[in-house]
């Protein structure tokens, strides 16, 4: 698929093991079953909901647009034209804010994705 910088499913490992912070918010520690990378994920659980054990796909995509081009800015499920959310039931929109890397050792490091989704966060971990 055009536009798709990463796609893998996740098992989900832990939810809120600090405890939960906020009424409708979990975050959620999971492992992808491919490329064995680390994912802490912010959720709004009241519109998806996520068990202990549950697995989903996660799709981190430049665009909504099936085609790969850049979205005019705003999306609307009202506009005409395939989207790539129409796959999916839970769709979030952020900006990744940093990017780490954990090379203290010679050789492969860790590397870290930070990103936020207005205020719901992520981060992807794995091997650089």
């Amino acid at each position: 698929m055009t536009g798709v910088l990463f796609e893998d499913i996740f098992d989900v490992k832990d939810i809120d093991p600090e405890g939960k912070k906020f009424e409708r918010t979990s975050r959620l520690h999971c492992e992808s079953e491919s490329f064995k990378m680390d994912l802490i994920l912010d959720i709004n659980s009241w519109i998806y909901p996520v068990d202990l054990g549950d697995k989903f796909r996660l799709v981190l995509a430049s665009s909504l647009r099936e085609d790969g081009f850049a979205d005019q800015g705003d999306w609307s499920p009202l506009e005409s034209g395939p989207s790539r959310a129409d796959s999916f039931e839970y769709v979030m929109h952020g900006k990744i804010y940093r990017i780490e890397d954990d090379n203290h050792m010679e050789g492969a490091g860790r590397l870290s994705a930070y990103v936020s989704f207005g205020g719901l966060l992520m981060r992807l971990q794995g091997d650089a």
